[in-house]
């Protein structure tokens, strides 16, 4: 891997943490079908899990379908139901724990840039006992644009003073690979839910992983 050493990592939160992106997909699939009658299948949901709750809405129904008060019903209800059924489930990705703990000795700064809401992030964090080694943390609360807008990681990479160049970025969907590129950022892709296919639209991408216990990560000390 021929890169400069990074100055920063920027972590995704769901599916590149946690590997919980199929009990979101769950969730949402049962809000959509069930509760708001959408015809729409297991997979078509999973393709349009990014950026904000709002955004998916908009996009299923259409702008303006839901009032804002609606949409925040829906929202928290989905994280309840998706919390709910993960909790027990609830670990980091395989060697993220020992990688977090290797980059805070090696004097690399790290950072959460994630389109969750911080009920979502803060679940994670405290569950986990892991916030004392995130800086900042960027969630759907602290941008205007979403991903695959590069607003989420800009922002991030400017509290913590790193320029784009001296980030990596950690994400698994191809629209926060997307995010990634827009930034001006490396990225590496956990394939927790995506296969490498599917992020072939990408020239960011500087490795593959399935978690965190993979050698490549070790170049980047």
């Amino acid at each position: 891997m021929i890169i400069p050493k990074p100055k920063a990592f920027l972590f995704d939160l769901n599916g590149t943490m946690i590997n919980d992106m199929a009990f979101h997909n769950e969730a949402w699939h049962s809000i959509l079908t069930q509760d708001l009658g959408a015809s729409i299948s297991f997979d078509a949901v999973k393709k349009q899990m990014y950026g904000k709750n709002q955004d998916l809405l908009e996009r299923v129904f259409g702008v303006g379908h839901f009032s804002q008060e609606q949409i925040d019903q829906i929202s928290i209800e989905k994280e309840h139901r998706y919390q709910a059924a993960y909790k027990k489930h609830l670990t980091l990705i395989a060697g993220l724990g020992e990688f977090m703990e290797k980059a805070k000795q090696s004097g690399i700064q790290m950072a959460i840039g994630s389109a969750a809401i911080p009920f979502n992030i803060n679940f994670v964090l405290d569950n986990l006992n892991i916030r004392s080694y995130f800086k900042t943390i960027v969630s759907a609360e602290d941008v205007v644009n979403s991903k695959p807008d590069p607003e989420t990681f800009t922002k991030g990479a400017q509290i913590l003073g790193i320029d784009a160049s001296e980030c990596i970025v950690f994400e698994d969907a191809p629209k926060g690979v997307e995010a990634a590129q827009n930034a001006g950022m490396k990225c590496i892709a956990l394939t927790t839910m995506h296969t490498k296919e599917e992020f072939s639209a990408y020239n960011n991408i500087i490795a593959f992983i399935e978690d965190y216990t993979d050698p490549v990560l070790q170049d980047l000390f």
